[in-house]
């Protein structure tokens, strides 16, 4: 016996090769319930779960969702560090991996591209709330050693190449 609410979610699968993309379609039976429309659904393993949220939704409002609970565990993974952390890149890498790859699995799961608008406004914001106030290590001049050899090189290799290049159309051998 499957409940009503369940009714409305008929799952389609193609037989294909496994290195072949799978798709799943969800659809609706009707087609006003949540904007109607088909929810492509790609072959990964936690992809079914993640489409299976979805329901009556539009595939960019469930992407929508999905992003905002990927973002909320990113901002529970930095609340639990000291706000001195979120500087070090070996303190953040581990949770700013796991927003990057959460936003990306989503949407391969849903068929839609990434990176995207709303990943790389999630991304300003998130560079904007909590990185912000990092100092950043200024740039420095080399050395005035190295800076004289890389100018003094091409300025010496000039008249040597125009002497040259007199020397042979002087002779009146224009061969190479």
């Amino acid at each position: 016996m499957v409940p009503n609410e369940q009714k409305q979610t008929v799952r389609q699968t193609v037989s294909t090769m496994p290195t072949e993309v799978h798709t799943t379609a969800y659809t609706r039976a009707d087609p006003g319930y949540g904007g109607g429309g088909t929810i492509g659904c790609g072959n990964k393993i936690i992809c079914e779960a993640y489409c299976s949220v979805c329901g009556p939704l539009k595939t960019q409002d469930c992407y929508e969702l999905l992003v905002h609970w990927c973002k909320y565990t990113f901002d529970l993974a930095m609340g639990s560090m000291n706000s001195t952390d979120w500087c070090s890149l070996e303190k953040v890498k581990s949770a700013y991996n796991n927003f990057t790859l959460c936003t990306e699995t989503i949407a391969d799961c849903l068929l839609l591209p990434w990176p995207n608008q709303l990943v790389e406004h999630m991304f300003v914001d998130i560079h904007t709330t909590y990185f912000q106030e990092c100092p950043t290590e200024a740039l420095r001049d080399p050395p005035p050693s190295i800076v004289l050899a890389l100018v003094m090189t091409p300025i010496c290799l000039i008249p040597v190449m125009v002497v040259l290049v007199v020397l042979k159309t002087k002779n009146g051998d224009r061969r190479s």
